[in-house]
């Protein structure tokens, strides 16, 4: 039995992360599903109010899946910072810092998001306010959400470049993950920028995501199933 963090071997702690970050893929769009497609309409505060109330239980559990998504995700640092700190301590910080600062302002965004729902819900001291003010203000924080999410984007950008360095340095991971990794980097650069300086052209960011979504589960997929080479386990 493991008595530290230290004793766990780095075979084990590969497939720990790469569960953990598979967890979080899960959870992220299970988010998007469920708490958000089909409710959340752009530009249309009424019907958007009006899904939101009609589906509140959804909604409710896309907001607690987006907490437990950011959960994992943090942990999925915490095990790779422990895989790959042998390689290079710093960078291995480095790239752990950039997560906790994009955790971190994720989950303020959230807040935003759940503030539509008693918003539109009324009721109290809400009263004093007209049903299209509440919607209105409903919208209002759903922008500010998206904009939060979208900003903390640039911190999860951060933490990819410094992770596949140490990926594609380590030797005991695959180096094109390592190279998908860093140019998973410059893709979500790319998307946050096309988001706040060109908000008409969402189709500037769709290959962005893709790129986004290869280099990530392909990482996952590879610790979960492969995790390192068995002369580093």
């Amino acid at each position: 039995m493991a008595d530290s963090v230290e004793d766990i071997r780095p075979r084990t702690m590969a497939r720990i992360a790469g569960f953990l970050y598979l967890g979080f893929i899960i959870a992220t769009a299970m988010a998007n599903v469920v708490g958000r497609m089909g409710i959340i309409v752009d530009g249309n505060a009424a019907s958007t109010a009006a899904n939101i109330i009609a589906k509140g239980a959804r909604f409710r559990i896309g907001f607690v899946s987006d907490l437990l998504s950011a959960l994992l995700f943090l942990l999925t640092a915490w095990a790779l910072y422990t895989l790959l700190k042998r390689v290079n301590s710093n960078l291995a910080l480095l790239f752990l810092l950039f997560n906790m600062c994009g955790v971190a302002m994720q989950c303020f965004s959230m807040i935003l998001l759940y503030a539509a729902l008693p918003l539109v819900s009324g009721g109290g001291f809400l009263d004093a306010f007209t049903t299209d003010q509440l919607n209105g203000q409903a919208m209002f924080f759903l922008a500010l959400y998206k904009a939060g999410f979208t900003g903390a984007q640039l911190f999860y950008s951060a933490w990819t470049l410094p992770l596949g360095y140490l990926v594609f340095k380590s030797g005991f991971l695959p180096k094109a993950l390592g190279i998908m990794l860093m140019l998973d980097c410059l893709a979500i650069v790319i998307w946050c920028f096309q988001f706040f300086f060109l908000p008409g052209n969402p189709a500037v960011g769709c290959p962005c995501w893709v790129v986004s979504f290869i280099a990530e589960f392909s990482l996952t997929l590879w610790l979960v199933i492969k995790g390192i080479k068995k002369e580093c386990a």
